[in-house]
């Protein structure tokens, strides 16, 4: 969502080409290529597919790791052929500026000697930390620390050895110069598009309906919808039998269809369009206990008017404040008991929502956050050209 948003804003005016490996599903990846030529983008589909988190296999994958200097996630999203490709691009076309959308593909430029910049969507090394504190399994928690200890070395490198790296949030950019770099990092919000996610005047929502909206297959998402579904909807269906669940998102594990059934609650996976889902829900839950960088669903959520109750952990890197622009609760108990608050006090609810919309209008628009990367792009590529003169890929 962030990669596509800014690109398509950014190719208006600059040349793109984005290399990417080749998705496992066909048919997505044939709507994204062509997504993308649409957009003036320039795919370039690399002959290699990023490895199932999935049977023996992956636990293989992750024994062999344990012996690997770089983290897990480093290692499956390299690829010689990503390489090869590079390299073939830099005789033929060489580009102004590289730039790596995801820390993890760093790694791509080691040893490089280019202008380069790279995004953090989340620092890494405390994604790492709070799943190794929220994790029961000893076995799993030692694993956790681990690629812990090791996206700490990597990061280091990673935002030391690019010439820019850019955050999501201020947060972040002050964890990343205060913990790994002794460069400025500059800061790219996550961002909506408010033509897109708006209020729905004709949709009569239901204010019992709890709705949970994320990529299901992400390690902090697992958590919450898990949080949800075994500790908080049970108290609050005790409290109040006319409340339900709705799950939405993608790739969803075989034990969430479990899980999500033997609950009572609603599960619909890989869906072309979640406004129709935010506009039916009376708010948005995001307990979240595991995070980084800033929650799209929160942005999502408030450009289209539905009220969201969420954690400190959820509301990171986002500016708003509690009981004025979303709802914040910690802790099992709490968070049960402001989803209840909610249900009884719905103009309240309505009135954080307005007020949520206000802000995401202000300061989370993709076309300002576009305008902002291509600042960055510029000083760092072509200091001392025009705009109109210059090409980014």
């Amino acid at each position: 969502i962030r990669t596509f948003n800014l690109l398509k804003r950014l190719a208006q005016k600059h040349r793109l080409t984005f290399l990417a490996h080749r998705n496992s599903q066909p048919d997505e990846l044939r709507v994204a290529v062509k997504a993308m030529r649409d957009a003036d983008i320039w795919p370039i589909v690399v002959d290699y597919q990023i490895p199932s988190k999935s049977g023996w296999p992956f636990y293989a994958r992750v024994g062999r790791n344990i012996f690997s200097a770089l983290p897990y996630s480093v290692v499956t999203h390299s690829s010689r052929a990503m390489a090869k490709e590079m390299d073939k691009l830099r005789v033929k076309d060489r580009p102004d500026l590289w730039h790596c959308e995801w820390t993890p593909y760093a790694q791509a430029m080691y040893q490089r000697n280019d202008l380069w910049t790279v995004s953090a969507h989340n620092v890494e090394t405390q994604i790492w930390h709070r799943m190794a504190e929220n994790e029961e399994n000893m076995a799993k928690r030692w694993l956790m620390r681990q690629q812990a200890r090791k996206f700490a070395d990597f990061e280091g490198w990673a935002y030391s050895a690019a010439t820019r790296t850019i955050a999501v949030s201020r947060e972040d950019a002050q964890l990343i110069e205060k913990y790994f770099s002794t460069k400025p990092v500059s800061v790219v919000d996550n961002g909506v598009d408010p033509d897109y996610f708006q209020p729905d005047p004709n949709v009569v929502s239901d204010p019992f309906r709890i709705l949970f909206l994320g990529s299901l297959d992400w390690r902090p998402n697992q958590d919450a919808v898990r949080l949800l579904l075994e500790d908080i909807f049970p108290l609050v269906k005790a409290a109040e039998p006319r409340a339900s669940l709705c799950v939405v998102g993608r790739q969803a594990p075989v034990w969430l269809k479990t899980l999500a059934n033997t609950r009572g609650a609603e599960l619909h996976t890989d869906v072309p369009d979640v406004r129709p889902f935010l506009h039916a829900a009376g708010m948005l839950a995001v307990p979240l206990r595991i995070g980084g960088g800033s929650r799209l669903k929160i942005l999502e959520a408030l450009a289209a008017g539905l009220p969201v109750v969420t954690t400190n952990i959820g509301r990171e890197g986002l500016r708003f404040r509690a009981d004025d622009h979303l709802t914040v609760a910690d802790g099992v108990p709490a968070f049960a008991e402001a989803l209840l608050r909610a249900f009884a006090h719905p103009k309240a609810m309505a009135w954080q929502a307005t007020r949520g919309r206000q802000r995401v209008l202000q300061e989370y628009d993709w076309a300002q956050l576009a305008t902002r990367l291509e600042e960055i792009w510029l000083d760092v590529a072509q200091p001392s050209k025009p705009a109109q003169q210059s090409q980014a890929a």
